[in-house]
């Protein structure tokens, strides 16, 4: 009975002892360690690769690990990622995490794009279910390259297939013949040009001599203009001067006949009111007297004198 007593007591004081051992080695790992901070992370994207224990690296320095992955319960189109980095790690404002696969499969969680003097990433005071929800900072996401290609595949492969099709509705034969057509058509030209090649370096050559001669003229028709412009300086200018006092004298003439008439207005007047009435008179009378001495001189013409102091004689009657 003592004996058995002495094994259980034995036992008891190893435990004792190997718990204090475990206690003492996790103090000393601690001790030894450095701290670690958690941050949680919301891919919205496969995270194939990544497993608990992941590595987690910062501008590619490795600074930490995976510590748990799940769906979201919230919303299942996100994977929570659970992540613990050093306590020197400088996750900070501007800090993005991207998942980096490999072609060995395997994929790390990837931090970058911290700037300078920026603060770090914490969960506001009181504590906000909206931005920190499960009570660790969250740090935001960006597409890796791989991650971003796997995303738009669906869509790459759509517009594959959308110009294969439209692809192969433009070479129909009909299409190919006129292509043909069209290349045949543009090796006879050019074969077309080599043959004319000759020609065409003389074209040039004249088209360069008479731009030259297109360029001298313009000069010439320059120093014409500057001439123009001198003798018109020099010589229309004293004509214009002799034209400006010739209008002005006869515009001084116009003013002067102008009052003249105005002057004489009264007497014209008269003259159309009274003088040509009398006029008018004056003329019928002369033509009344002019037709009855017309009359008196066909009359002596034709009786003779006595026709003016006699009366006319009758001719003689004869019987039968």
């Amino acid at each position: 009975m003592e004996t058995r007593s002495n094994h259980v007591l034995v036992g008891a004081v190893v435990l004792i002892l190997l718990a204090m051992l475990a206690l003492f080695t996790v103090w000393i790992a601690r001790l030894g360690g450095t701290a670690e901070k958690e941050y949680d992370i919301f891919f919205r994207q496969s995270v194939d690769g990544l497993a608990r224990g992941s590595q987690v690296t910062y501008s590619g320095v490795p600074s930490g690990q995976v510590k748990s992955i799940a769906l979201w319960k919230n919303d299942p189109q996100y994977v929570r990622v659970r992540i613990s980095v050093n306590d020197d790690t400088p996750v900070l404002d501007g800090t993005t995490a991207t998942v980096i696969g490999s072609f060995t499969g395997t994929s790390t969680v990837s931090l970058d794009g911290a700037r300078k003097g920026a603060r770090p990433i914490t969960c506001p005071e009181p504590p906000n279910p909206n931005v920190c929800p499960y009570g660790v900072p969250v740090i935001p996401t960006k597409q890796g390259g791989i991650g971003a290609i796997l995303n738009s595949a669906p869509q790459l492969l759509e517009r594959l297939s959308t110009l294969t099709e439209r692809l192969t509705g433009l070479l129909t034969d009909r299409n190919q013949a006129s292509i043909a057509g069209i290349l045949d058509n543009t090796n006879r030209l050019t074969d077309a040009l080599a043959d004319r090649g000759p020609e065409i370096a003389a074209t040039l050559a004249q088209t360069r001599i008479a731009i030259q001669q297109a360029g001298e003229a313009s000069k010439q028709i320059g120093d014409l203009a500057q001439t123009t412009n001198g003798l018109l300086a020099n010589d229309v200018q004293p004509t214009i001067q002799n034209l400006n006092g010739a209008i002005a004298s006869a515009q001084q003439s116009a003013e002067t006949l102008n009052a003249a008439v105005n002057d004489a207005r009264p007497g014209l007047q008269a003259f159309s009111k009274q003088t040509m009435p009398e006029a008018n008179r004056l003329i019928r009378d002369l033509r009344t007297t002019a037709a009855a001495l017309s009359a008196v001189a066909e009359k002596v013409d034709q009786q003779g004198a006595s026709s003016l102091i006699g009366a006319q004689k009758l001719p003689d009657y004869k019987g039968k």
